[in-house]
C-alpha cells in the first residue's frame, strides 16, 4: 500500500489511485529528545524570554526562573523517594503547581497520571489503583469540589498517618499525599514543603538522572474521557508527546514571539501537550487565565496579556462570543489558535475569524491515544476547507479509512479512521486486552471515529461508529443533522442522538441550547427542517436545555442525554444477544 501514497508536495499530502489512505510529510525530522532535554534547550536559547504567566496567581516567570522552579520540585520528589518509572497522580484544575509537576516528574522519569478534576471517589480510586500511584498531588478545593475532604473520605487512615507513611488497603501503593493551598492537612505534605526539600539540591544530580532517560520511556498516563465505557489509561512516551506538541504548534507558525492563551484543562492533551509542551517546543509564552474556563477571565487575559493565540473547544468560543462584555475587550493581538475537542460548527468558526481577529485559526482533530493530533488545518487553509474539515494529515503519520471488512475505502467514502505512526500510544496501562482491541497487529490505532478523506487529503469527521442511528433500515449520522441545525439563527448548541422506538428501532432526538434571548419551539425547528433534510432525519424528539452534558475536555456525553431521554419517556431498551 505504501507505493500508493503520495509522499507530498509543498502544500501537503493527497491520496492517489482513489484510495482514502494518506501519509504525512517527512521533510521535517522527528525530535529525539526527552521532555527535560527539550526544556533545557529552550532555556538555553531564550533564558530571559517570557515563559509562564498565571493571571489569577500573579505569577510571571522567564525560562530560567521556570526551569529553576521545576528543578526544585524534581529534587523534592527525589527526596520523597520517587524515581524512574514510579507513578504520581495529579488531581487539580489549571495552576502553577500542575505545570511544575508536569515538568518535574518528567525531569526524573516519574510517570505523571492525569486525573480529571471532575472525578469523584469511585473514579479517583479506580485511577490511582489502576496505575499504582505512589504519590498524589491535589488542590485543597476548586468550585464545588473539596478534594482534601474527598481523599480523607476515601482514605480515613490519612489523617492519623505521618506524611509519607500512608498505608491503606484500598490503595496499597499510595504513600505520599501532597496538597497545595493556604492550609496544611494532617497526614499530607505541603507542596511548598516538598519544593523546599529541593532548595539546597545539586542540579548535577538531576542531570545524571535525566541522562538515563529514553525517549521511548512512558512519561504520562491520561484516562480516556469516559463518554462510553470505563476509563482506560492511555500511556504516552516522551517521543509521543514532544513531537505532537512540536508539529501542532508548527502548523500555527508559532515562534518565541507568540503568547498562547490556554484556558483548556491541563489534565487533557489539549492543555498539556498542544498547550504547555507546545509552547516549550517554540519558546512561546504559556499564558493561563484562570483555574477553570471562565469566558470573562479569558477575554480579559487575551486583551491584557496581548495574546497572539487562543485555544478552546467550540463551546468555549461560543461562550466568549455571546458574553455580554465581549465588545469591550481588545482582541486585536490575536492571530491564530486552535479549535478542537469536538466538531466545530461552521457559524462559530466564521465569527471567531471575523470578530476575534483569529484569521489564522486552525482546526485540529485527534484522540488521547494518538498524543493527540492526527489532522490539522494550516493558517492559510481556504475558508471552505477550514470550516468543513479538520485539515490534512500531520507529518510522520499515516491514516486510512477502513470499511467494515477492514479494506481501505475509496476517496470520499465513509469508514472508520485508522492512524499509525510515532503518535500512537504504547498501550493502555496494565490492560493488554483493551490495547489489543484498539491497536491491531499492523500498528493501526482504531479510533472509533467515522470519517471521509477527499481527493486533496482533507479529512471530514462524520461521527462515531457507535453514534450511528439505525432508523427503520436507514443509517443516520448525527453530525450531518447537527451541522444543519446550527444554521438556524436561534440555535447556540445542539447534539443529536438516537433513542429506542418500538416501530423503527431507533428515532432521532435532539437537545438544543438556544441563543441568549431566543425562545424557539419544537415546531419552529421541525418546520425549519422540512424540505431541507430527509424526513427520517428530522428529530422526532426535541428538548431545549440551558446547557449540555460535557466532559471537562468539552466532548458531548451523548450517552448521558440518551439515558435521560429513555428515563423521561419511559422507553424500553431492546436487548441484544
Amino acid at each position: 500500500m505504501v507505493e500508493e501514497i503520495n509522499r507530498g508536495d509543498a502544500l501537503g499530502i493527497a491520496p492517489v489511485r482513489g484510495l482514502a489512505h494518506v501519509k504525512g510529510r517527512t521533510d521535517s525530522p522527528l525530535i529525539e529528545e526527552t521532555i527535560p532535554q527539550l526544556l533545557a534547550s529552550t532555556v538555553q536559547r531564550w533564558p530571559e524570554g517570557d515563559a509562564v504567566v498565571f493571571s489569577d496567581e500573579g505569577i510571571r516567570w522567564n525560562w530560567t526562573e521556570f526551569s529553576a522552579q521545576v528543578d526544585r520540585l524534581a529534587l523534592g520528589f527525589l527526596r520523597l523517594g520517587l524515581g524512574h518509572g514510579d507513578r504520581l497522580g495529579i488531581w487539580a484544575p489549571n495552576c502553577s503547581a500542575w505545570l511544575l509537576s508536569q515538568f518535574a516528574t518528567a525531569r526524573i522519569g516519574v510517570i505523571l497520571v492525569n486525573i480529571n478534576p471532575a472525578y469523584r471517589l469511585h473514579e479517583l480510586e479506580y485511577a490511582l489503583r489502576k496505575t499504582g500511584c505512589r504519590a498524589l498531588v491535589l488542590a485543597d478545593r476548586f468550585k464545588h469540589s473539596d478534594y482534601v475532604g474527598m481523599i480523607n473520605q476515601l482514605l480515613p487512615q490519612l489523617a492519623t498517618s505521618r506524611p509519607g507513611q500512608l498505608e491503606a488497603d484500598k490503595l496499597p501503593d499510595l504513600r505520599h499525599v501532597i496538597t497545595f493551598g493556604e492550609e496544611t492537612h494532617d497526614g499530607c505534605h505541603s507542596f511548598e514543603g516538598v519544593q523546599a526539600m529541593g532548595t539546597d539540591g545539586d542540579r548535577a544530580e538531576l542531570d545524571a538522572i535525566t541522562a538515563t532517560l529514553d525517549v521511548n520511556d512512558p512519561i504520562n498516563i491520561q484516562f480516556t474521557s469516559g463518554t462510553t465505557g470505563a476509563p482506560k489509561g492511555a500511556t504516552l512516551t516522551h517521543r509521543n508527546i514532544v513531537n505532537n506538541a512540536n508539529f501542532v504548534t508548527a502548523a500555527m507558525k508559532t515562534t518565541e514571539k507568540d503568547r498562547i492563551c490556554i484556558p483548556v484543562p491541563f489534565y487533557h492533551c489539549f492543555g498539556m501537550v498542544m498547550g504547555t509542551l507546545g509552547c516549550v517546543t517554540k519558546g512561546a509564552t504559556i499564558v493561563v487565565p484562570a483555574a477553570g474556563f471562565d469566558a470573562a477571565a479569558t477575554l480579559t487575559c487575551v486583551s491584557t496579556e496581548r495574546c497572539t493565540a487562543l485555544y478552546g473547544v467550540p463551546t468555549m468560543f461560543v461562550a466568549m462570543l455571546e458574553h455580554s462584555e465581549f465588545a469591550r475587550h481588545d482582541l486585536s493581538s490575536l492571530r491564530t489558535g486552535i479549535m478542537a475537542g469536538a466538531p466545530c460548527p461552521i457559524e462559530v468558526m466564521k465569527q471567531v475569524q471575523s470578530k476575534m481577529h483569529m484569521s489564522e485559526v486552525t482546526i485540529a482533530y485527534g484522540m488521547t491515544e494518538t498524543s493527540p493530533v492526527s489532522f490539522q488545518s494550516d493558517t492559510d487553509t481556504p475558508l471552505e476547507k477550514r470550516v468543513a474539515s479538520v485539515g490534512r494529515i500531520q507529518p510522520h503519520l499515516e491514516v486510512r479509512i477502513a470499511r467494515e471488512d477492514g479494506t481501505t475505502a475509496n476517496v470520499g467514502e465513509q469508514g472508520q479512521l485508522l492512524t499509525r505512526g510515532y503518535s500512537v500510544m504504547s498501550g493502555y496501562w496494565n490492560d493488554e486486552e483493551q490495547t489489543a482491541a484498539a491497536i491491531d497487529g499492523d500498528g493501526w490505532m482504531h479510533t472509533g471515529d467515522l470519517a471521509r478523506i477527499d481527493a486533496e487529503g482533507y479529512c471530514n469527521i462524520t461521527g462515531r461508529v457507535k453514534d450511528m442511528i439505525l432508523r427503520g433500515g436507514e443509517n443516520i449520522y448525527p453530525r450531518e443533522i447537527e451541522e444543519f441545525l446550527y444554521t438556524h439563527p436561534d440555535v447556540s448548541q445542539v447534539q443529536v442522538f438516537g433513542i429506542p422506538d418500538p416501530k423503527f428501532g431507533e428515532i432521532v432526538a435532539a437537545w438544543i441550547v438556544p441563543r441568549p434571548g431566543c425562545s424557539p419551539t419544537e415546531e419552529d425547528l421541525r418546520e425549519f427542517c422540512r424540505d431541507q433534510i430527509a424526513h427520517f432525519k428530522i428529530p422526532a424528539v426535541i428538548r431545549f436545555k440551558s446547557e449540555l452534558p460535557m466532559t471537562v475536555s468539552g466532548k458531548p456525553q451523548k450517552f448521558v442525554m440518551r439515558d435521560a431521554m429513555i428515563e423521561e419517556l419511559g422507553l424500553e431498551v431492546a436487548q441484544t444477544a
